[in-house]
């Protein structure tokens, strides 16, 4: 079973459908005990890092899911998912998860449209991770965000992505991996990049 955490932002109908569509089961939840009983956590999430924070909080999941991502349970954290990850953001006052240390940064730029909206190129910096296996460097994924994350370990970085800076635009630690772009809106790569992640962790 896949538990794919609501925090009450965003749509994430399009994550289960994605999940569900490579023959896994995925149930949304809120639930402690759900959290603790799945293979799997997915934290996806589009919004403010202090509106996904207090969802965490006032369902009373937050030290759950640290302690479960702690103890080695995968976890695919996408967008937002990945921003909660770090220590502090710019964009509010709560304090992050802090499983990644660094913080999240706002664009800044005369030129740069905000938020950073639609296809954009990925340039893998890690390539012996199995999760790009069978994706070409340079592939086009999809991003929706205004924010962006700066991990004090750069060795943690998969790819980066440009716009106006080069961001991290996926990160791996252990028995994390996050990306700040939308695998389940990136078409057929992103599908790719979905069955390579429960491959690694032995769903599929």
């Amino acid at each position: 079973m896949i538990g794919v955490i609501d925090m009450g932002v965003g749509n994430l109908r399009s994550v289960i459908k994605a999940i569900e569509y490579l023959g896994l089961k995925a149930v949304l939840t809120t639930s402690k005990n759900t959290i603790k009983k799945s293979k799997v956590i997915v934290l996806p999430g589009v919004g403010s890092f202090d509106r996904g924070m207090k969802g965490l909080e006032e369902r009373g999941i937050k030290d759950t899911l640290i302690d479960e991502v702690l103890n080695g349970k995968p976890f695919l954290g996408i967008c937002l998912g990945m921003q909660l990850l770090f220590e502090k953001s710019e964009e509010g006052r709560k304090n992050g998860l802090g499983l990644i240390k660094g913080n999240v940064r706002g664009f800044r730029g005369k030129n740069l449209k905000i938020p950073h909206m639609g296809w954009n190129e990925v340039i893998i910096k890690r390539e012996q991770r199995k999760i790009f296996e069978g994706i070409p460097d340079k592939s086009f994924f999809y991003f929706v965000h205004s924010y962006y994350c700066v991990p004090e370990d750069k060795s943690l970085i998969l790819t980066e992505t440009k716009y106006g800076v080069h961001f991290a635009s996926s990160i791996c630690k252990n028995n994390i991996i996050a990306t700040q772009f939308h695998p389940e809106k990136s078409g057929v790569i992103g599908l790719k990049f979905l069955k390579n992640f429960f491959k690694m962790v032995g769903c599929l």
